[in-house]
């Protein structure tokens, strides 16, 4: 037996190889003797016609020591950093700071480096220059990364010492009156719209409103239609025609044997149907996207605001009511996106709890949707006539279009943030009210708000994606609700970071996991930090993606977590190592 002094330096001298080898067990960085030359860049940079960058981090301008220090410049970008256009076209920022490691803000007094960002970009225009990107990154071990918009809750759109692929010069949209796929030699019988990954939503909501046609998407100016769809995709028109990915006909993709392929229900079946729910940066790069299109429903929204500006206990109470409700009004064909906001202490009033809902339905009339709500309202004043306050709205929108202009997400961006969720069916809603509202009391962080979004249903359950089935969870196809909660820290402060970190995963959302055991959550907006995640984020479906992984990319040239296959590696530090 050897002693336990060999022991100790045997696992000390293994741990040292472990993190500083370059011998395949990690990625190579800039500090590896095997990182690329400064030749091998420039034979990279010459083969793009010139479109390989090397961006400082955009905070640079603010501070003294770096190249492009410039008093002027930092006071627009310190203006613009907390607006999502700043992050978008930027090619390396992301719109959370903590997911660039703090590393460089638009602070002069903070500290500033590159180290929590890519060192090279490819800026692609064309799925050509993707694939030089994989194969650059794949023959030198280097890491890589793809970034649309940044619009990312989990971090998977930047990663420090990486080739990032930046998609968001990815021009093109085509629309057709039918739709023929590649190689199936038959047309699918309906409109469709033909995007390339640059674009956002709101450039094919553009494109298309013209046509009086709509596609399923989100509401966030800065959703880009790679993450979005790869991770699912939920939607106001999600309760009645599925989630996005349900509606992909087609795809281009790069993979990461740097093969340009297209895929659909007669060819790479099995990468279909990964694309469309497998998550993002996983089985390749998509370049390329068509997408079911819809005749423009016209819309009633019915805006309900609900106070309660002393008593905390009747508001709680009142949002368990109205959350056990959510069933009933999905089953009569009503859907939103709603904000509860319970407040800790109020003076006078003056700072009430609140819960603001933007309901909707599609080609009905304002008094029917009116009709859905009178019970709800006529419960809450019968049961709290002092303390809990009823308020609405309604009108009709018949341009689908404006209505996205006037209701686009544009909260602000540029902080620190975790968030978590869980999809809730109708076993979880149809639980007591007093365990609802022990449930509400646990999950949302104090003074933050949380999202009940009501946004799955009958369309999502009752969809029917190419090819038979697609990789969404399981979970969405018997859920109602999505609930999400977050956590804001100042940024630098890791003692406060790691304490939220474990609140959120260890007391918020095992509140959510209490109260919904069996279902799971939707991986665009999810805690990175899921304990459960490939269950969580995956359920049935976690088994044959891996299986796919494996097969396209043994080597994990493309690599993020929590995403299929990343059991296999962990960053120690921001070096990326095998394990």
């Amino acid at each position: 037996m050897p002693s336990t002094t060999s022991s100790v330096l045997f696992v000390a001298f293994f741990l040292f190889y472990f993190l500083s080898s370059t011998d395949g067990l990690c990625k190579f960085t800039p500090a590896s003797p095997g990182w690329p030359s400064i030749a091998d860049w420039n034979a990279l940079n010459s083969s793009l016609s010139g479109r390989l960058l090397r961006p400082l981090p955009p905070g640079a301008v603010c501070h003294l020591s770096e190249p492009d220090f410039n008093v002027t410049v930092c006071a627009t970008v310190a203006e613009e950093w907390l607006t999502n256009s700043f992050h978008v076209n930027n090619p390396i920022s992301s719109e959370w700071n903590n997911w660039n490691n703090d590393s460089c803000l638009p602070v002069s007094t903070d500290p500033c480096s590159g180290e929590g960002y890519p060192v090279y970009v490819i800026n692609a225009t064309s799925a050509e220059h993707v694939k030089l990107g994989v194969d650059f990154a794949r023959k030198n071990n280097v890491r890589l990364n793809v970034k649309g918009t940044g619009h990312d809750y989990l971090g998977r759109s930047t990663a420090p010492n990486s080739l990032s692929i930046w998609t968001h010069n990815l021009h093109g949209i085509t629309t057709h009156s039918s739709f023929e796929p590649q190689g199936c030699g038959y047309s699918i019988p309906t409109t469709a719209v033909t995007a390339a990954a640059g674009h956002g939503i709101g450039d094919v909501y553009l494109a298309i409103g013209p046509l009086n046609q709509i596609f399923v998407a989100g509401l966030s100016e800065t959703i880009g239609l790679g993450g979005y769809l790869t991770g699912g995709g939920h939607s106001p028109l999600s309760s009645t025609y599925g989630l996005a990915t349900d509606q992909v006909l087609e795809m281009e993709l790069v993979t990461p044997g740097g093969d340009i392929v297209t895929i659909n229900e007669c060819q790479n079946t099995d990468l279909f149907w990964a694309m469309r729910g497998g998550g993002g940066s996983t089985f390749g790069v998509m370049t390329s996207v068509t997408l079911k299109t819809f005749p423009a429903p016209t819309i009633t929204a019915y805006i309900v605001n609900i106070t309660a500006p002393a008593d905390l206990d009747a508001f709680w109470s009142t949002m368990a009511y109205v959350l056990s409700q959510y069933p009933y009004l999905s089953d009569n064909g009503a859907s939103g996106y709603t904000y509860m906001n319970p407040q800790q202490t109020s003076t006078n009033g003056t700072n009430p709890s609140s819960f603001t809902g933007l309901f909707y339905a599609f080609n009905t009339s304002i008094s029917a949707i009116s009709a859905l709500f009178v019970p709800i309202q006529s419960y809450i004043n019968q049961s709290y006539p002092q303390s809990v306050f009823f308020s609405a709205k309604t009108y009709e929108i018949p341009d689908f279009y404006k209505y996205y202009l006037n209701y686009t997400d544009t909260a602000a961006v540029g902080s620190d943030i975790l968030v978590s969720s869980r999809l809730l069916d109708g076993v979880a809603l149809s639980k007591p009210l007093p365990v609802l509202k022990k449930t509400l009391k646990a999950a949302i962080p104090p003074g933050l708000p949380a999202n009940i979004n009501l946004i799955s249903g009958k369309g999502v359950w009752n969809a029917q994606p190419r090819g038979g089935s697609d990789a969404v969870n399981p979970a969405w196809r018997k859920a109602y609700a999505h609930f999400i909660v977050g956590v804001t820290w100042e940024p630098l402060n890791e003692t406060a970071k790691k304490e939220l970190e474990w609140q959120l995963t260890y007391n918020y959302t095992q509140a959510l996991r209490d109260l919904a055991p069996d279902s799971g959550a939707y991986v665009n907006e999810a805690d990175k930090y899921e304990p459960n995640w490939q269950q969580t984020f995956w359920g049935s479906n976690y088994p044959r993606l891996l299986e796919i992984k494996r097969a396209v990319d043994p080597t994990n040239v493309l690599w993020c977590h929590p995403c299929v296959g990343s059991e296999g590696w962990k960053m120690f530090g921001n070096d990326l190592c095998e394990i």
